[in-house]
Order: C-alpha cells, then structure tokens, then sequence
C-alpha cells in the first residue's frame, strides 16, 4: 500500500523525538546514580574489577616490599626448590578437587589420607598409627587432649564440666618445654592454670635440660592422694633451646604405671627416618602420640604439621576432632602426599642426614676453639648444637678469684653471668648477619644463660645451608673471639680510668656489648635541674661527635634505641692493641674545651651587657667631672661662647673600651696619646690531652703501638750521644750555660779540622808519613 508522505514524515519525526526523549532521561538516570553511588567501596574493589596482571603485580610488590629491604629476607624465598614447587601445587590442586562431585571427592581425599598416613608411619617407625593434619603445631596436642578427657571421663560427653570439677586434670609439662604452651592448652581446653604442673628438669645428674623423672613420680603421688588425676604428660625428643632429649624409656613406664597418656614432640624425632637411630630417641617410637613438623625438615612451604597417634576408639577421636567426616578438610594433607612422592624414601633420609653432618661439622670445629663451650646432648648424633663464649680462668686465675669472690661475695659473679649473656647475644647477631645461610639464632638457657644455637633441621632445607656455610661460620667465630677477648679484658681498666678521672662519670651498664659506658660531669654551678640536663645533653652530644671525628677503629654512640642511658657515650667492641689512659685523657680533655667554649659563649652576653652598663656610669659620672671643670658660665649658651672664644677650655677626650679576652673596662687615653688600638693579652690556649703523642703515618688514634719502647730507648741512645759529641767540641774554658764568642767559636773550628785529619791519618798506610796534620796543627799554632 502507497503510504501518505506526510504521514511517514510525522512517523519519523515522533520516533526520533521519542528517542531523545529516552537518552534524555537515560543520561538523567545516571547521573543519579553517579551522584547516590556508595563512596565506601575501597579502591581496589570500585569498578569492575582488576585484570589478573594488575592482581599478580600487586601480589609481587607486597612479596618483595621495596628495593632499599635487606636481601635475607628474599633469600628465603629464592630456595623454594622442585619440592616446594610440589607442595604448592598441592593447595591449587584441593581447590579443584573439591568441586568434584561428592562421591568422586570422597574416594580421592580417602586414597590421598590413608596413603599419606601408611607412608609417615613407616618411614617414622610408628606402626598402627592414626594422623591428624593441623596448621598450627599446638593444635595436634590440644585434640590429643581432648581425646584422653573423653577417655578418661566417662560422662564428660553428657555431663561437660561438671565432671572436671569433682576430679581435677593434671597435664604435665617439661620446665624446658616451648614457651606459652602449657598456659595456650588451659586457654583452649577451658581448663584453670592449676591443671597445669610443669616438671623441673635435673639439676645434679644427667644432663641439666632433661626432666626429673624421680621428682616427677613424687609429683604425681601428691596428685594422686590430693584427689586429682594425672592426664598427660608432655615430653620432649629435642628441647626447643638445647636439642636434648628426655629419659622417654622411663617415662613411658611410669605413665603405664599411672594410667597417663604420654605425647612426645621435638626435633630429634626426624631421625626416626634415618638408618640409625639413638636408643634415647627410638624409645619415641612407643609413646601414645607424637608431633611432626614435616614443613621445616625437608624444606616444605605450607605442608600441615601432623600429630600420629594410637587410639582403638574411632567415636572418641571423631569427637574430640583428631578425625572428621568433611572430605574438604581431608585435603590438607594433599600437599604432603605429592611433596613425599616427588622426594622419595632416598630423598627425605637425604635431607636429614645432611643436617646432622652440618652439626657434626661445626662441632668438630668448636672443639679446637678456646674460649667456646658447647651444649650437646650426643656428640655422635645430636642435630642441635649449642655453644657460648666464655673464658676460663687459669688456676692462678681462680685463686685469686675465688678469694676476691669471697670478700665482695655476690656482684662479681652476678655481673660476669650478665656480662658473658650480653656478649653471647651481640656473638650471636653477628654470626648470623654476617652468614645469613646458618642459620644461627640466640636462645635463652636456664642454667647456660644465652647462648647461640645451631639447628640445622630446622633452617638448613629452606636457607639452602651447605658445608662452606659452616667453614665460613667457623672462620668468622674466629675473627670475633679475639674481640671479645679483649674487650673482657680491658673493660676492667677502662673502668678504673674513668674513675680516676676527674670530670668522668662510668656508667655501668651490663647490657651493653662494648668496652663500656661514660659521661661527662657538667658542673652546674647552682643551676636548676632542667637547664643542667639540657646543658650536659649539648655537651655529651658534641663530646659524641667529636670522638667520631678521630681516625679510629671505636665505635662511639648513644647507646641501645630503648632502654639505654641518656647522655652518654657508648663506647664498642675493642681491640687489644688499644691504648685506654689516651682514650680516658682524650675524652676527659674534649669534653673540658667543649665545656669551656660552651661557658664562654654562655657568659658572653652577660659580661658585655654588664660591662656596657659599667661604661655608662664612668662615661655619666666624666660628664659631671667635666661640668664642674668648666664651671656654671660655660654651660650658657651665649655667655659659654664668648667665654669660651675669651679662654678657650681645652680638655682631654675620655673614652672607654671594652677588653673581651680580659671581659675587663679599659679608657681610650692610651689610644689617644698613641694613635693607635692595643692588641691587649693573648687568650688562652685551648686545653688538650696531656697523653696526646704523634702517631705514625696510617696510625690511627687510641693504638698502643708494639715498638714503642724500642723506639724510645734508640731515641734516648741517639740524643744521648748528640749531647757527649757536643760538650766534647765546647772549648775546656767555657760553662754550659755560657755563649761562644769569635774567638771560641775560631777555636773549635781548628779542633775540629785537627780531629780530622788525625782521622784520615790513621786510616792511610803506615808507610806514609803524615806531614798534613803537622802542617795543620802549626798553621792552627800560627794562628
């Protein structure tokens, strides 16, 4: 059908108008919507999104932090090998896994965790044994807890607490035990401190981190008739500090004895892998559970720690959470199934035998060390070394100490325990800043005081230690012990120079690693408190930067960040060759010119203020002098000058300086009658140190040099034969005292000229006939 044209006309001219129309209110709409948006979305999430290379860079940026951070912590993340690369996999692997189909997801995760558990059972000889994979390592032995309650107490499932109250728990727990851990149980179990015993460790036989079995036995008999019950006891195959291991034969029979459950953690249970195993430890083999922190020993990021254990009653450890019926949660042990597969049998006893070579290694080296002492349960097989700088005495030397011990009785050895614990933690620092790949830490001992340890199961699969690493661990302990030597040594004389020394004050300060601590006494001179300590402050500070100037191989600063002295300097680690008399005398005399020139400039504007105030009275009280010498008349202003052009008054200009070496008031007539300004007196000189002496080149300061008394003997030799060589050419007629005239002087040039030639005469022939010394004399006669 033909279509009227100016219909179709009007059709299209109401279509476009309705679609601007639309657009309109379209864009009114999102207006609206921009304007009532919500403004607390954080940036990351506004939007639609990020893409997956902004995300990935992110992740990289927050891993490595900024460029200007220590590469240690980088290092770390450079050793995550083959093995590692597998663990990770395992996490992206569950969470595919577990958007299968629930049945094919129950099969697979059954496969993956009863695999992992035959295969830890048989390498850690744990025959017959249940796992439980946790995250945290305290977690295992919080549900083993849980379970022997269960055990223990009937009705504890009906019944709950009630049932804990009409018969306490006890857990007992090693005095060498981690720290925070038996107060971590109590907090989780719901259960008050007084259920927690914690078991000293022997202190007069076997080794001192060992806990006392016969003590433990009396504890529990206590318990016993107190109407408690003995529920778990926690021992140790490894103690977190020393590496030792706890008599878990013994153990073991008295917790048959008493119907207790026995769990056992510790770094020694990784040798359970190993072809040889200690008997001390192989007992492990027999305790109701044990912990093992597979991550650490074979180098695995992110594997779950796992606690084996023996129970009959699948109900009981169903409800205390050792087992659950989620697949998704039996997926954490995936990581651990494909990590064990890729290393194999060869590769995971590999990884631990070659830690305990590295202790072996290091402790064959500390033995041919003075001055180290060590800390091993095994010297065969113990995979954790503990050593110590500490320096015997000689039997001369503990003579004396011990008698000097028994007058002053406490603070010698008091303070030598606090002194050797602060050397051995700046030991420790050092050692592990300087060999990052040890692995090396300071550990606080009970009896030892602090210590460094060396736990190469703990650190070696992950910071990728190797044998060189502990040759340059060795070499580098070697370097450092001559420093704490001496730094012993002459911390002693340090002190009682500064004692002497007026204007010092010794700071003692047992936690400082260095020669010591001092400042110098401002005298105040009746000023408050506030306005002294802000002065000795100034002084100190400036006293600090100073001795940073010399060219010297001392540390000087302000001491520790937190719980150091205020204004003092703190003085580091020395050599032997160090000269502490000049050191004491060049700090006692930096600090007496840097207090002078701080008085000076302190009194400068008070001396010239006053003296300004003195010439204006004498300038005030010349004027009045000069009125009465001119009279009444003059002071008229047309009769004084008339009178003056009659009889002039002719009067002397009177002035007055101001002396600022002398901080005196001096008049001008002097300058007046001789046109020109005094010099006045010279100041004084700047005071230095009296024991400064004159270093050879490249010698620094604070060096007692070795030739010192040689060089002063040839010195003294030389000087010695200048002074006879000079008297002997002084004629016989003349004083010491008394000055050559022409004639004196004429004179001993001819004795010299005859000294010669009688010389050159005795080293010719004898067949020549010495006429010149002849002629010589007569000539020297004549004249």
């Amino acid at each position: 059908k033909m279509v009227d044209p100016t219909l179709a006309e009007m059709g299209k001219n109401l279509n476009e108008a309705m679609k601007m129309l639309e657009d309109n209110q379209r864009k009114v709409e999102e207006e609206n919507e921009k304007k009532y948006a919500r403004k607390d979305i954080p940036g990351p999430l506004q939007g639609s999104g990020q893409d997956m290379v902004s995300i990935l860079q992110l992740v990289q940026n927050l891993m490595h932090g900024e460029e200007e951070e220590e590469t240690s912590q980088s290092y770390r993340l450079q050793n995550v090998g083959e093995q590692g690369h597998m663990a990770l996999l395992g996490h992206s692997l569950a969470a595919y896994i577990s958007v299968l189909d629930r049945e094919r997801l129950r099969k697979l995760t059954t496969r993956i965790l009863s695999d992992t558990t035959l295969w830890l059972c048989r390498l850690f000889r744990y025959e017959n044994g249940s796992a439980y994979y946790h995250e945290d390592d305290r977690e295992g032995l919080l549900k083993i807890c849980r379970l022997v309650i269960h055990t223990r107490y009937e009705d504890y499932t009906l019944e709950g607490f009630n049932v804990l109250y009409t018969k306490q728990p006890v857990i007992y727990i090693s005095s060498a035990a981690r720290t925070g851990l038996g107060q971590a149980l109590c907090n989780q179990l719901g259960l008050p401190l007084s259920c927690m015993c914690r078991v000293p460790c022997n202190t007069m036989f076997g080794s001192q981190h060992q806990m006392d079995v016969a003590l433990l036995d009396r504890l529990i008999k206590d318990d016993v008739e107190s109407g408690k019950l003995p529920l778990l006891l926690v021992a140790n195959a490894g103690t977190p500090g020393a590496g030792h291991t706890d008599k878990l034969g013994r153990l073991k029979e008295l917790c048959e004895q008493y119907k207790m459950w026995l769990h056992v953690e510790g770094v020694n249970l990784a040798t359970l892998a190993l072809g040889y195993v200690s008997s001390s430890v192989l007992a492990a083999t027999k305790c109701d559970s044990m912990t093992l922190t597979l991550g650490s020993w074979l180098g695995l990021p992110a594997v779950p720690a796992v606690t084996l254990y023996r129970h009959e009653d699948p109900s009981l450890s169903l409800a205390a959470g050792l087992t659950s019926s989620q697949p998704v949660e039996k997926l954490r042990a995936l990581p651990l199934w494909l990590s064990l597969q890729y290393l194999g049998h060869n590769g995971i006893v590999e990884r631990i035998k070659h830690a305990s070579q590295l202790s072996q290694r290091l402790l064959e080296n500390l033995k041919n060390l003075d001055f180290i002492k060590t800390s091993v349960e095994d010297e065969l097989s113990s995979p954790v070394v503990v050593f110590k700088f500490f320096q015997e005495y000689s039997n001369r030397d503990q003579t004396s100490h011990a008698a000097q011990a028994s007058t002053i009785q406490h603070p010698i050895i008091s303070n030598e325990g606090h002194i050797y614990d602060t050397f051995n933690q700046w030991l420790g620092e050092q050692l592990a800043q300087l060999v990052p790949a040890s692995g090396v830490d300071v550990v606080e001992l009970e009896d030892e005081g602090t210590c460094v340890r060396f736990s190469p199961l703990m650190t070696a699969s992950v910071l990728g230690t190797e044998i060189q690493d502990i040759d340059q661990l060795v070499d580098c302990l070697k370097m450092k012990i001559p420093v704490l030597t001496s730094t012993l040594q002459l911390r002693e004389e340090f002190e009682q120079e500064v004692r002497r020394t007026v204007g010092l004050l010794y700071i003692e300060d047992l936690g400082w690693p260095g020669l010591g601590v001092v400042r110098y006494n401002y005298h105040s001179d009746g000023k408050n408190d506030d306005k002294q300590e802000k002065e000795l402050e100034k002084i100190n500070t400036e006293l600090l930067k100073k001795l940073n100037e010399l060219e010297s191989d001392l540390t000087f600063s302000l001491g520790p960040e937190f719980g150091g002295h205020k204004n003092c300097v703190y003085i580091g680690m020395v050599m032997d060759d160090l000269d502490v008399s000049e050191l004491v005398e060049t700090i006692a005399a930096t600090g007496r010119e840097i207090e002078e020139n701080s008085r000076l400039l302190e009194n400068m504007t008070e001396v010239v203020r006053k003296g300004i105030q003195e010439a204006q009275l004498q300038l005030q009280k010349a004027n009045e002098e000069r009125l009465l010498e001119e009279g009444l008349l003059r002071q008229i202003p047309v009769v004084g000058s008339v009178l003056n052009w009659f009889s002039p008054f002719q009067a002397s200009p009177k002035g007055r300086t101001f002396n600022l070496t002398a901080g005196s008031l001096e008049s001008t007539e002097s300058m007046y009658v001789s046109k020109a300004q005094g010099t006045g007196s010279t100041p004084p000189l700047t005071p230095t140190s009296s024991l400064a002496k004159q270093r050879l080149p490249g010698q620094k300061a604070f060096k007692r040099s070795l030739r010192s008394s040689d060089g002063f003997s040839e010195t003294s030799s030389i000087s010695h034969c200048d002074d006879v060589d000079k008297l002997d050419q002084r004629p016989p007629n003349l004083c010491p005292g008394q000055e050559q005239g022409p004639l004196e002087m004429e004179r001993a040039e001819e004795q010299k000229e005859v000294a010669q030639a009688k010389t050159d005469t005795e080293d010719t022939d004898s067949d020549k006939s010495p006429p010149a010394g002849t002629k010589i004399e007569e000539q020297a006669s004549q004249r």
